[in-house]
């Protein structure tokens, strides 16, 4: 018998978690005024029918939170949640995939006044104008499609300080982070700190904000790094730019220039720019009308030109009564003449939603980030029950 060392390694991610942990833990035992504790949760269930293949999954999201006030305005939150997940892929009757997980999905801590918070774990960061096609998602990878508007969360530091004119500041810290999020292709050095901030301040019938965001990119087992062995990590700059007004009918952008310091024959800039509208119609209970245009380029300079894609979104809500509303969202890609389409139909009581969804979509979309929501490429119908608690 032979006996190795091993060095026992801990993912960066679940140290954080343990610190978040701990943090609760000994905050919770501070001398402070009373304090309490809730326990809520969203249990889900889905069968997704396609002519070649049929889904049917489970989740449950149970999530704590505890609340403890602290001398004036102040107080301390912390929040707990999982994401317990199943589902089944059949290829006609037969089983052709099976999975079954269980991940944290929020564990934060946050110390918070009247004007001022900092915010410590997994938590969701995002910010912007836009709706459908969003430049700035940075942090998340929320599907418009999705009835529960789920997204996996990002672990750091989150400062937010709100002056009185509704102006606000933020400022950021990543780590730990190696998940791609929004329009990512290649995931960043989950050992390097990602760092950032936003400025927040109203205008005239609106607001603007300006954002920066800085992270190390780790191109290793990607296609980008089989193609360039030689490129090794790099950095990359990101600056967004957003504005929204109600002027009568409400109007927005949203833009983001990504630079990419490598030293490959590739395009370094990538530009990201969304105009949209929206408007309520007086036809019947209201008529909601949301649409967006995206334009992308790769380039080599920050304002040259390259390979471009246009897609233009158009989404639409109309209550039909107290309980039940229908809406549906098209896309559709200018460079490949592509529609996507989705309708769904809803109907919410006091804790259960019952959403029942056609889609007619191409068979190449954008990388999906959760196997429920693979299920909408291609054409097919959807079945989803949900139970708030």
């Amino acid at each position: 018998m032979s006996f190795r060392n091993q060095r026992a390694q801990v993912h960066p991610g679940r140290f954080c978690e343990i610190l978040m942990i701990c943090a609760v833990i000994l905050g919770w035992q501070m001398p402070a005024h009373a304090q309490t504790a809730e326990l809520a949760g969203q249990a889900s269930a889905w069968a997704t029918l396609k002519s070649d293949e049929t889904w049917v999954g489970l989740r449950y999201i149970p999530e704590l939170s505890l609340v403890k006030p602290l001398s004036g305005t102040w107080e301390i939150r912390a929040e707990a949640a999982a994401n317990a997940r199943w589902f089944n892929r059949y290829d006609g009757w037969d089983p052709a995939e099976s999975t079954a997980e269980i991940d944290p999905y929020r564990l934060w801590v946050r110390l918070a006044s009247s004007q001022y918070e900092a915010r410590a774990g997994l938590q969701k960061i995002n910010f912007g104008s836009a709706t459908l096609l969003r430049p700035l998602m940075w942090f998340d990878s929320i599907d418009p499609r999705d009835p529960l508007q789920l997204t996996d969360g990002v672990y750091g530091l989150l400062g937010r300080y709100f002056f009185l004119n509704n102006a606000n500041i933020w400022i950021w810290a990543l780590y730990a982070n190696e998940d791609l999020k929004g329009w990512e292709t290649l995931p960043a050095d989950k050992y390097a700190i990602e760092w950032g901030g936003r400025i927040q301040v109203p205008v005239t019938a609106g607001e603007m904000g300006f954002s920066y965001h800085r992270r190390t990119v780790n191109p290793e087992g990607s296609v980008f790094g089989r193609t360039y062995p030689g490129q090794g990590q790099f950095p990359e700059d990101r600056f967004g730019l957003d504005g929204k007004w109600d002027v009568g009918v409400g109007l927005w952008f949203e833009g983001a220039l990504i630079r990419r310091e490598f030293d490959v024959p590739e395009p370094r800039y990538r530009r990201l720019v969304t105009l949209g509208m929206d408007y309520t119609f007086p036809v019947g209970r209201g008529l909601h009308l949301l649409a967006e245009h995206l334009e992308r380029v790769e380039a080599g300079d920050p304002l040259g030109s390259g390979e471009r894609q246009s897609i233009s979104a158009l989404s639409g809500d109309y209550p039909l009564g107290l309980l039940d509303t229908v809406s549906a969202i098209v896309y559709y890609d200018w460079d490949r003449q592509d529609w996507s389409r989705f309708i769904t139909w809803q109907r919410t009581y006091d804790r259960w939603q019952v959403h029942l969804s056609a889609f007619w979509n191409p068979d190449r979309t954008l990388p999906d980030r959760d196997a429920a929501a693979a299920g909408f490429a291609g054409s097919g119908v959807q079945l989803m029950l949900v139970l708030n608690h």
